[in-house]
């Protein structure tokens, strides 16, 4: 539910699909300064390394994932949070079927 003055996600889990094969994105919310968008990733499924020009943070709602972030790698499960800064190198492997929150903070 969206009004003037606030956005409301009753379950976020809900409001996208893990598709059998490859990657789904919804965008849930974007204004000039805050963009969140959530993914559903089948198992398998890759977001290979890249980079953004903003600060971001990652939440995993639901499966396990392998993170890369800069030169690290990380596991990550339900309820990992991870705050990026701008040019961080970065990408997603899914080791199950993934659920996850990003949102980019722009003008940051």
């Amino acid at each position: 539910m969206n009004n003037s003055n606030y956005t409301h996600v009753a379950d976020l889990i809900k409001e996208v699909e893990i598709p059998v094969n490859g990657i789904l994105s919804r965008t849930l919310y974007n204004d000039d300064r805050l963009k969140v968008v959530i993914f559903g990733f089948a198992t398998g499924q890759e977001l290979t390394a890249h980079t953004a020009p903003m600060p971001a943070v990652i939440q995993i709602l639901s499966g396990e994932a392998r993170l890369k972030l800069g030169d690290d790698t990380i596991e990550a499960g339900p309820g990992t949070f991870v705050r990026m800064a701008p040019q961080l190198e970065h990408g997603i492997y899914a080791k199950s079927p993934v659920v996850m929150l990003l949102l980019m903070m722009k003008n940051a």
